[in-house]
């Protein structure tokens, strides 16, 4: 296995507030705190401060949460060294998707797995675990009900399922996924590892209850000997504990203020912002409903149902009944932050873009704001494609390019004949200086003339080069369907390969050592694209 890395700007998939940030540009410096490097922890680690009693509200409610799972001894473990006062998490989190949904599911664990043993290292006093922020109340089942295998879309269909019905994902039954099973099994084969596939969807999502057990197992499953602790956000103890905060949204609305000032001054510096704040944001979570809470004439509502309450009502139900409140995007990065002795979040490109809005809101409720650290990207590119890679004469980085500047570079490179006019264009230009002076010298309002006569001629030069490359591109088809054919086994619909692709697709033909190759190859403190040659 060897590994190529290309900074993020190159690559053409990443927005320019993600590139600005990792180069840590000037003009982002207030919307986060401590920037990701191992040395920063150290301030960052002075910095989080947890109560002993929200550790214990913590450590039992997990305790609970695992409460009928088969544990490793490193989760045991974890969930122990979780009671120790100098003990900080490095979190991600991920939709419940189906059969971990994307390849990037697994970079996101990785990353936060290698990250707490580098800190291990470089701070041995402390204990650094690695966890997962299940998010189990989502609702949009269209996201997650579906992933990808051999170009082929396998999703899971519930008749149960309609537009009215925007409960908890986490809440729903595993009913129709025996059919998801037995589509699998055909679209696997029945290799040894295939076998071995199939029976780790089987357990997962045929003999557990609900959307949430089949992910805590199946990511447990693939990760609890690296000691992963998995968090379901879904808690009544751990939402009692954020309830203080949840108070104050539904009284004060201090983020709807503060995130939208920081979203407008992101857009004032030229960036598009992820997300939009609301006046409160916060949902009402019960059995089939998560609607928002909207706050008109002194009365709460929930929107689109019978609910309402009034101030003193809607207070009582949140100290007798926190779970039935339920963060949205804005609050629930604070909820992750207040129920976990945190230190830094990893997350996707767009994740960090919402996280950057937030630093002023967090200042505001005296909430110490985590590193904010973009996972590991990354191509797997197997030896076949390598050599086929090599015969074409592509790099790796030409493969980032998009496919008409690739073809039209490589058509470029193997013609036997110049369709590059530049040094036309270039005398032409030089030319028309001479003409310029020539018009100054004489008639000045000849410099118009001349101006439109260049323009005129050097796009007819254009068209000429652009006739001369389709023409050449039709003489060697052959060879721009081999260019093509290759890009898009790689960048499946012209997009990242992890966007698209479930593991299975990898772990059906490298089985149990995809993951030691996958964390060998890669450094969440290195910002830069992996390509892995496996």
């Amino acid at each position: 296995m060897s590994t190529h890395k290309i900074p993020y700007s190159d690559t053409g998939y990443f927005s320019k507030l993600i590139c600005d940030y990792l180069n840590q540009e000037e003009n982002l410096s207030g919307f986060y705190g401590q920037f990701p490097t191992l040395e920063n922890f150290k301030a960052q680690i002075e910095q989080k401060k947890f109560s002993d009693e929200n550790r214990k509200v913590l450590v039992s409610a997990l305790r609970n949460q695992y409460a009928g799972f088969e544990q490793t001894a490193e989760t045991q473990e974890a969930l122990d060294l979780l009671a120790l006062p100098n003990t900080y998490t490095v979190t991600t989190g991920h939709q419940l998707n189906l059969f971990t949904g994307p390849l990037y599911f697994l970079y996101k664990i990785i990353s936060t797995i290698t990250l707490s043993r580098k800190l291990k290292e470089t701070y041995p006093d402390s204990n650094f675990l690695p966890v997962y922020w299940m998010a189990t109340e989502d609702h949009d089942f269209d996201e997650i009900n579906y992933f990808r295998l051999h170009g082929k879309k396998i999703q899971w269909n519930r008749e149960d399922i309609t537009d009215n019905d925007k409960g908890a994902v986490g809440a729903l039954d595993n009913e129709g996924l025996a059919a998801v099973y037995e589509r699998l099994q055909a679209e696997l084969g029945t290799t040894r590892i295939a076998q071995e596939l199939a029976q780790l969807f089987e357990t997962a999502y045929l003999k557990t209850d609900n959307l949430a057990d089949a992910t805590r197992f199946l990511a447990h499953r693939l990760f609890g000997e690296y000691g992963l602790v998995i968090v379901d956000g879904n808690d009544r103890d751990l939402k009692a504990v954020f309830a203080p905060y949840m108070k104050q949204e539904l009284l004060e609305q201090k983020a709807f203020d503060l995130v939208s000032a920081q979203a407008e001054k992101l857009e004032e510096n030229g960036y598009s912002v992820q997300v939009n704040a609301r006046e409160i944001n916060l949902f009402y979570l019960a059995e089939g409903l998560r609607e928002r809470i909207i706050k008109q004439d002194g009365s709460y509502f929930v929107k689109d149902t019978e609910l309402q309450f009034s101030e003193a009502e809607l207070l009582e139900k949140l100290q007798t009944t926190p779970e039935a409140f339920s963060p949205n995007v804005i609050m629930r990065p604070l909820y992750q932050e207040v129920i976990l002795p945190n230190l830094a979040y990893i997350g996707g490109g767009g994740e960090i873009a919402y996280w950057l809005e937030l630093k002023s809101f967090f200042d505001a409720v005296e909430v110490p704001f985590p590193m904010l650290m973009l996972r590991n990207s990354a191509l797997l590119i197997t030896e076949k494609q390598k050599e086929k890679l090599e015969k074409l004469d592509i790099s790796l980085n030409e493969l980032f390019l998009s496919q008409n500047d690739l073809v039209n570079r490589k058509i470029r490179k193997i013609s036997n004949i110049d369709i590059d006019f530049s040094p036309q264009k270039q005398h032409l230009v030089k030319q028309f200086e001479a003409l310029y002076e020539l018009a100054e010298q004489t008639d000045i309002s000849f410099l118009g003339a001349v101006k439109a006569q260049e323009v005129k001629q050097l796009k007819g030069l254009d068209n000429l080069e652009k006739r001369l490359l389709k023409a050449q591109k039709r003489k060697l088809s052959d060879h721009v369907q081999r260019f093509t054919l290759i890009q898009n086994e790689l960048f499946p619909a012209q997009n990242l390969q992890e966007r698209v692709f479930n593991f299975s697709e990898f772990y059906a033909e490298y089985g149990a050592d995809l993951l030691p190759k996958l964390f060998d190859a890669l450094d969440p403190l290195d910002y830069r694209f992996t390509v892995i040659i496996l």
